[in-house]
């Protein structure tokens, strides 16, 4: 992203300079004509600060002006610190419907009540998703979907695969997980939804493991700690419903 926003500031973004008031349609085929690095420009919006036009690249946001010239990078924030609009705005983009998970290709662990609900984006040759199940032993009541994500490793796709095959799932990517023991080698006819995960994975825009969902559609990436899962649990009305 940081070699994108270069390239737009250097290209000056005003190749297509008019005499016309620009529209939101003109601003995005100037900082299209522009950009580089293979982004995309899905959308252009007006906002209501101090005339900045939004520009959305996948889940980034930059701003602009209404002639297209300079670009923004950053958070906009009220001046007493307190919202960050930005945030909002990225929060709002990269919320998902909980309801609409296919929770049947995700592996499922319960422990205690299981009331309190989270969906994970984990590859087993992750690192910190490593880390993060073992933080996960200290949370009670809790019911956990694991999607494994296969985007780090040529040979995560055949460990996501043996563990999908075994007699017991959870228990086999815990094994792995927290023990490094690895799941006996899966049979031919044994088919794991590693190619359905993967694609839900991208059209999520999950760029990273492991990633938490929780059932009000807000994600938090990277490893968190239990005080961090408590707070967020905290903060939802109803931890327990999946979102609509």
């Amino acid at each position: 992203m940081k070699k994108i926003l270069i390239a737009l500031v250097l290209a000056g973004v005003g190749t297509f300079a008019q005499a016309e008031t620009p529209t939101e349609a003109y601003i995005k085929k100037t900082i299209s004509a522009n950009i580089g690095g293979g982004a995309k420009v899905d959308s252009v919006t007006k906002t209501p600060y101090g005339g900045l036009y939004e520009v959305r690249m996948g889940s980034e946001i930059v701003y602009t002006d209404e002639k297209a010239k300079y670009v923004f990078v950053g958070s906009i924030i009220d001046v007493k610190g307190t919202v960050n609009f930005t945030k909002q705005r990225t929060d709002e983009l990269n919320r998902v419907n909980f309801s609409e998970l296919p929770l049947e290709s995700a592996l499922k662990y319960v422990k205690g009540d299981g009331k309190r609900v989270i969906a994970i984006f984990e590859d087993p040759n992750c690192g910190y998703c490593k880390k993060f199940r073992k933080t996960l032993q200290s949370v009670d009541n809790v019911t956990i979907y694991t999607f494994m994500y296969n985007i780090l490793a040529e040979d995560s796709a055949v460990k996501s695969r043996d563990i999908w095959c075994s007699a017991d799932r959870s228990k086999a990517w815990d094994e792995w997980m927290m023990n490094g023991k690895v799941a006996a080698t899966a049979p031919a006819n044994c088919n794991a939804p590693n190619d359905k995960i993967l694609a839900l994975g991208k059209k999520l825009r999950v760029t990273g493991t492991p990633t938490v969902i929780f059932t009000d559609g807000s994600r938090l990436p990277g490893m968190v700690d239990v005080k961090g899962l408590e707070d967020k649990f905290a903060s939802l009305k109803n931890p327990s419903i999946v979102a609509k």
